[in-house]
């Protein structure tokens, strides 16, 4: 296991514990701006994905570089990689993928399979997931409607996302040590 995937449990956990808030004051009826918890899990628990991606392909190109560190070549490698880290705001299936094929020439996403998910399953909902956390973070439901507007997402939906995260960590491990 990685070090990158030590962080990731450590970080994944701020997703649990707002989870963990909500349903403490999610009572009957709920506090106005109690939504805002699961909205916030969402947000980082992608933001725990994403710095795990980051964290992970560091530690796999650090490999990859050792005994060239010192070269030319191995300072553009790590410099580029350095670069391309910067514009990584989003773990979308394409960003992944694209990284992980320049720098390592692996395609990662080959590795996402566990339970009932394949690849394209895989990658389908992770764009979900990337698109989703993209509305919350900066298309924030306007105040009070007239109309109650569905909640974009729910509790047991986030749940479900947050293991999803963390399944998609762990194959993504898994096939790195397999594969590197």
């Amino acid at each position: 296991m990685s070090t990158a995937h030590d962080d990731f449990k450590h970080s994944i956990q701020d997703a649990t514990d707002l989870l963990a808030h909500f349903d403490r004051v999610n009572v009957q009826p709920p506090p106005e701006n109690a939504e805002v918890l699961k909205r916030a899990s969402l947000v980082m628990a992608l933001a725990a994905l994403e710095t795990y991606i980051e964290d992970r392909i560091i530690e796999a190109a650090a490999v990859t570089a050792q005994g060239a560190k010192e070269s030319l070549l191995g300072r553009f490698y790590v410099d580029s990689l350095a670069n391309d880290l910067r514009y990584f705001h989003s773990p979308s299936t394409d960003k992944v993928r694209n990284l992980f094929k320049k720098y390592l020439s692996l395609d990662v996403t080959q590795g996402w399979t566990w339970n009932n998910y394949d690849p394209a399953r895989v990658k389908s909902e992770l764009d979900q997931l990337v698109c989703k956390r993209g509305d919350i973070a900066h298309r924030s439901p306007p105040p009070k409607r007239q109309i109650p507007s569905p909640h974009i997402v729910t509790r047991d939906a986030m749940r479900k996302h947050v293991q999803f995260v963390r399944d998609l960590v762990q194959a993504t491990d898994k096939y790195l040590e397999e594969n590197l």
